[in-house]
């Protein structure tokens, strides 16, 4: 082999390395990607919705602990695209603090909640 096929070849074995250690990582970040699709789903189709805005943190880490499976959460966005307003569905319910939980009994929980705390309220099965 001459030095200029072996460098590529060493080239290609660093990337396929490098792009095989970032999808590790991310995996192992999220963990299993479809582990809480059935749990999300289930809030859903109970009828639970989840209020909240792109700029919040704490709706950032609500979904995180999802992982991707936060596709299937009863998300409704409530900032105005600028952030500096609210839409006009989450003034009907009269959201004041993202995150909040509604529940088909009418209560609402202002801030995170847990997994188990939302299997515990909603009924839904959290499977671990």
């Amino acid at each position: 082999m001459n030095q200029q096929v072996r460098n590529l070849v060493i080239l290609i074995v660093v990337v396929l390395a490098i792009v095989g250690g970032v999808y590790y990582f991310l995996w192992i970040q999220q963990g299993d990607p479809t582990k809480f699709d059935q749990f999300a789903q289930c809030l859903k189709d109970k009828g639970v919705l989840f209020y909240g805005a792109f700029w919040c943190p704490h709706c950032q880490n609500q979904k995180s602990m999802f992982g991707a499976s936060e596709k299937y959460l009863p998300y409704i966005e409530c900032s105005t695209p600028d952030g500096k307003g609210e839409l006009q569905e989450c003034i009907d319910q009269k959201i004041e603090t993202y995150p909040t939980w509604k529940f088909p009994d009418g209560s609402m929980h202002p801030g995170e909640m847990t997994l188990q705390e939302l299997a515990d309220k909603s009924g839904c099965q959290l499977t671990k």
